[in-house]
């Protein structure tokens, strides 16, 4: 190979090449098409696959096509109004929707995780340095991807000497090239340290254990315990990833891919109220759009935005479950309580007012005094066994963790008819 044609090579991605590649062979190989090709046999290209293949995968053949006339100096026939029209009519008449990875949710992470820190420990003892090795490639290969919302090829891409510690804080991970890079001018990513579930301490038992000081970081290890020159080949990250989700005990390993780490950790940094630009700049997003196909939030279906907004019950019908009335006289109090989420754009206030009446404030025969649900009447049993004040601070003390619990701060008092006060 020519120093000029290297240097093209380089110009693209091999991600990119090998799937432009593919696309080429199916339209040459499988549908024996014939290049340079023309508006007419692609349009017929599009109508013999229409509904056999996503809109997504017909979208990624035409890049392919387009790409291969200019760079062989011909016309591009894929931006013909011929077949764009046809594309069109495919979406019409085949809607389907737009197939996601399901991402790893940050409990499954650390369900993973748990089980992977028990396999290590398990070979270790029983003395399986391949198991061991591959389990620790396997953690440290998960953590990173998550926490870095790394795509496939950029984990693979990693080398043991563009790593570098940084005491106290975490670790920097140099690529020369990443999808959203443009220009080629390589990417610092940072690698925060953390006290749970941690990518920096998960990659350096990796490193130790492997003994590698330069290379790719993530390579095979074959049952003997040697660990391979060559970084994994990137057909083998989803099998792998499936394979370890089914030995964690996951059913649904099946539905997971790479992607799932980066989209994972999206759904888990918007839950705790990332802004769009932080989040953007952080997992390497360029455009807007892209990033809300990966965001979910907490409420997807709006249930709970919907549920706070519905008017009061009608007066017949009870706002929380009461229980018999008690043979001790009651003595009625006034309850003035305001939630507020600790994240700004927080959901939880709703669910958690919920939860405090139907399990704290229940026992007292609550009653709601306006629609906002920010004032209540209790009925407080006159026990000569119990001082009142204890009965209000227990009652005060589960308002707050179950305040906490549903991540919002609580501000609440408690008055009765003769004056006293309670907060």
């Amino acid at each position: 190979m020519s120093s000029l044609d290297a240097y093209l090579e380089a110009a693209t991605r091999d991600n990119t090449r090998r799937s432009y590649a593919s696309a080429l062979r199916h339209f040459e190989v499988e549908w024996q098409g014939h290049l340079p090709a023309t508006p007419d046999s692609v349009a017929r290209y599009l109508a013999a696959y229409a509904g056999q293949l996503a809109i997504s995968t017909l979208r990624h053949r035409l890049a392919a096509l387009a790409a291969w006339h200019r760079d062989h100096g011909f016309v591009d026939p894929t931006r013909s109004p011929l077949v764009r029209k046809v594309l069109k009519g495919i979406q019409i008449l085949h809607p389907a929707p737009v197939k996601q990875a399901e991402p790893l949710q940050i409990r499954r992470l650390a369900e993973l995780d748990h089980w992977l820190a028990g396999a290590i420990m398990a070979a270790d003892q029983r003395g399986d340095r391949p198991a061991g090795l591959r389990h620790r490639r396997d953690r440290a290969l998960v953590l990173l991807g998550f926490w870095r919302g790394f795509r496939g090829d950029e984990l693979l891409r990693l080398e043991v000497d563009r790593l570098k510690l940084v005491d106290g804080e975490g670790m920097t991970c140099f690529l020369p090239r990443s999808k959203g890079d443009r220009q080629a001018a390589g990417t610092t990513y940072k690698v925060p340290a953390l006290s749970r579930l941690c990518p920096v301490e998960a990659t350096q038992d990796w490193l130790r254990a492997a003994d590698l000081r330069a290379g790719s970081v993530f390579r095979g290890v074959d049952r003997w315990g040697h660990v391979g020159a060559e970084p994994l080949h990137p057909n083998s990250l989803i099998p792998l990833l499936r394979d370890l989700l089914a030995c964690a005990g996951f059913a649904d390993a099946g539905a997971y891919s790479s992607h799932s780490l980066r989209h994972g950790f999206a759904n888990w940094a918007n839950d705790q109220g990332w802004d769009m630009k932080a989040l953007m700049e952080y997992v390497g997003w360029r455009d807007v759009h892209s990033a809300m196909r990966y965001l979910e939030g907490r409420d997807p279906f709006a249930r709970d935005r919907i549920e706070a907004s519905l008017p009061a019950p009608a007066p017949s019908t009870p706002e929380v479950i009461l229980l018999p009335p008690p043979m001790l006289p009651r003595q009625s109090l006034t309850l003035r309580l305001v939630l507020t989420p600790f994240a700004r754009h927080g959901r939880g206030a709703a669910k958690a007012r919920g939860r405090i009446e139907e399990i704290c404030l229940a026992p007292f025969q609550a009653q709601r005094l306006n629609v906002a649900g920010t004032e209540y009447r209790l009925a407080v049993a006159e026990d000569p066994e119990q001082e009142l004040d204890e009965v209000l601070a227990t009652l005060l003390d589960d308002m707050h963790r179950m305040a906490d619990t549903h991540q919002c701060f609580l501000e609440a008092s408690i008055t009765c008819g003769d004056g006293r006060h309670w907060d």
